[in-house]
C-alpha cells in the first residue's frame, strides 16, 4: 500500500442545540476537521454552508432545536448534513431578492456548493450539500510539503507498504504503526541528546496547531 493511502477522513457527527450563539463554534470545528483532513481550501465554503443550514433550522424550526451536524466524504466530495426533528415543511430554494426576508440562505448554499437537497427521515429531515474536492480518491494524500517529507521518512519504517494493494484497515494500521514508531524514535533522539521529550512534543504540538490556524 502506498503511504498516500494512509489518509483517513472518517465521518463525524455533532449533536447540538440550534442557537445563534453556537454557530461560531460550529464554524471553528468544521475548520479544524477539514484542515486535519488536508482540505483547508474548502473551509470557507463549508463554513458558509454550515452557517446557512443551521440558520435555516433556527429560523424555520426554532431556537434551541435539537440538531445534528454530520460531515463526511461521499466519494471525492465533502458532504455536510444538518439533521433536525421537523419533517413537516421541507425547505425549498426561492428566488431571493434584495428585499426578501427568507430564501437567501439556501440560495447561498446552492451558489457555493456543487449540489444540495433535502431528505425526509423517520425522525424529521436532513438538509445536505456536497462540495467537490480536487482529490483523485477520497483517501488520497494531501499534496503539501509537510506530508511529502513525512511520507519520505515513513518509507524507511515500512518498506513493505509500497508493495501492498488497495487501501484496507490493515494497511492503514500499518501506516499508523510506522508513524508511531518514527515519533518514538525521534523522542529517543531528543533524550539521547540531553533534551526533554515532553518539551519536544509540546513544541511540536504548538507548531502543528499554529500551521493549522494559518491554513484555516
Amino acid at each position: 500500500m502506498d503511504i498516500e493511502h494512509c489518509m483517513s477522513r472518517k465521518a463525524w457527527d455533532l449533536p447540538f442545540l440550534a442557537e445563534p450563539s453556537g454557530v461560531a463554534a460550529l464554524r471553528r470545528i468544521v475548520r479544524t476537521h477539514l484542515t486535519v483532513w488536508g482540505l483547508p481550501n474548502l473551509v470557507e465554503v463549508a463554513q458558509t454552508c454550515v452557517t446557512e443550514l443551521v440558520a435555516n433550522v433556527i429560523t424555520h424550526v426554532g431556537v434551541g432545536t435539537p440538531t445534528t451536524l454530520v460531515v463526511a466524504m461521499n466519494g471525492t466530495h465533502v458532504r455536510i448534513e444538518v439533521h433536525d426533528p421537523d419533517g413537516r415543511a421541507l425547505p425549498t430554494l426561492r428566488s431571493a431578492t434584495s428585499t426578501a426576508e427568507s430564501g437567501r440562505g439556501l440560495a447561498l448554499v446552492a451558489a457555493v456548493a456543487d449540489r444540495w437537497g433535502v431528505v425526509p427521515t423517520e425522525t424529521g429531515k436532513t438538509t445536505w450539500c456536497e462540495i467537490a474536492t480536487k482529490l483523485a480518491r477520497n483517501d488520497a494524500h494531501v499534496d503539501s510539503p509537510q506530508v511529502h517529507r513525512a511520507e519520505a521518512l515513513l518509507t524507511l519504517y515500512g518498506p513493505s507498504l509500497a508493495r501492498s494493494g488497495s487501501p484496507t484497515r490493515l494497511g492503514l494500521a500499518s501506516c499508523e504503526e510506522a508513524a508511531i514508531t518514527l515519533i518514538a524514535d525521534l523522542l529517543h533522539w531528543f533524550r539521547a541528546h540531553g533534551q526533554d521529550p515532553d518539551t519536544a512534543l509540546d513544541r511540536a504540538q504548538t507548531h502543528f496547531e499554529a500551521e493549522l490556524s494559518a491554513a484555516g
